[in-house]
């Protein structure tokens, strides 16, 4: 943990309320600029008129646009919004429960847990577990429902073994081994299966933002938005934990519990992600240093907002990107997230001297 001569410089205002302001309008303004530019900007050529005139309520004369802007790109644009803010806001989170700047929500295997369930279904399964309570449950059920299970299995190991494990250091390498040993199953799991599973587990762990209806939108966005309110709840106990576990216990934060609630909070925020998604890489490793960079400070009362808009900003971008016109459809996710998130740590690790992180 940092101490308190590296934390308190941050917390008492690196980044002035001005900087503040500017920062969160310039973010909300990249947001607005994207979102624009996702609806009317796609595989398929439609006049920004006609595009406008479908928001506003009207029918088109062109069936196909109409079901392109409301069925596809609006559902895309509002899933990127709620994955971007998710991960960024998970690895804000575990970078200051751990104090790593390189902890991201992969890194206790949580999304692998999430992959796993998805491997069983789709590897072992054929696509679909079949039939529960009587209800015949469909490949895309089968497949949320396996990576939700396979994240909650995963989270309450973890919760298990911080109720013996103090230190966070520890509990972070038990999830480094957990990833490991799902990772190791997901890989037998491909060796037995059929060519077709391989390559549907394959095209599935690429990640995406175009696969959540309408209908199904509200199913992730509610524990979503659930859990990041819950963050918001927990800023004085994350910024205490920025001047060390031991001075945040002197001022009466229940470390051990507080880990805990930070911990249900990432597995959910992942867990819902990936299983709407597909595992997304990078986002939530990079935009918190995003955020910290404009900002200037580690207040979590001011980075915790920033964080969001700037994950909402990052997935959107990539969203833009995948669907530029190109002769092969959309392109994946996580092929574009890394050419994004590695120049951004590069300059992290080059300039870590002259930038606040835990050190």
């Amino acid at each position: 943990m940092t101490t308190s001569s590296t934390a308190s410089p941050a917390l008492q205002g690196n980044g002035s309320s001005r900087r503040f302001a500017v920062m969160m309008w310039l973010l909300v303004a990249v947001m607005l600029l994207l979102a624009v530019a996702n609806l009317l900007i796609g595989a398929v050529e439609i006049p920004p008129m006609e595009v406008l005139s479908i928001l506003s309520g009207k029918v088109s004369d062109n069936y196909a646009w109409q079901v392109i802007v409301t069925e596809t790109r609006l559902p895309m644009i509002a899933t990127a919004a709620l994955a971007g803010a998710a991960l960024a806001v998970s690895g804000l989170l575990l970078q200051t429960v751990f104090a790593n700047p390189l902890a991201d929500p992969s890194i206790l295997g949580v999304s692998t847990g999430s992959g796993l369930g998805v491997a069983i279904v789709m590897l072992a399964f054929g696509g679909s577990i079949g039939t529960v309570f009587g209800t015949t449950l469909g490949g895309y059920v089968s497949i949320l429902l396996g990576a939700m299970l396979g994240a909650a299995l995963v989270l309450l190991a973890l919760l298990m073994f911080s109720m013996f494990v103090k230190s966070a250091t520890m509990l972070l390498i038990i999830g480094i081994m957990v990833s490991y040993l799902a990772s190791s199953a997901i890989s037998f799991l491909n060796f037995f299966s059929t060519e077709a599973g391989v390559h549907s587990y394959v095209i599935w762990g690429l990640g995406n933002f175009s696969g959540v209806t309408l209908q199904q939108l509200p199913i992730m966005a509610i524990p979503v938005l659930l859990a990041l309110i819950s963050t918001m709840l927990l800023v004085k106990p994350l910024n205490a934990m920025l001047l060390g576990s031991r001075y945040a216990g002197n001022l009466g934060v229940n470390i051990r519990r507080v880990r805990n609630e930070l911990l249900v909070i990432t597995g959910v925020l992942t867990a819902v992600v990936t299983a709407f998604c597909g595992p997304i890489g990078f986002i939530g490793l990079i935009v918190p240093h995003i955020a910290r960079l404009l900002l200037r400070t580690s207040n979590h009362n001011r980075l915790i907002p920033a964080t969001i808009l700037a994950g909402i900003d990052i997935a959107l971008l990539c969203t833009f990107i995948s669907v530029l016109p190109t002769s092969v459809g959309v392109m994946p996710i996580n092929a574009i997230t890394p050419v994004i998130g590695v120049p951004i740590i590069i300059y992290i690790i080059l300039n870590r001297k002259r930038i606040f992180y835990f050190n």
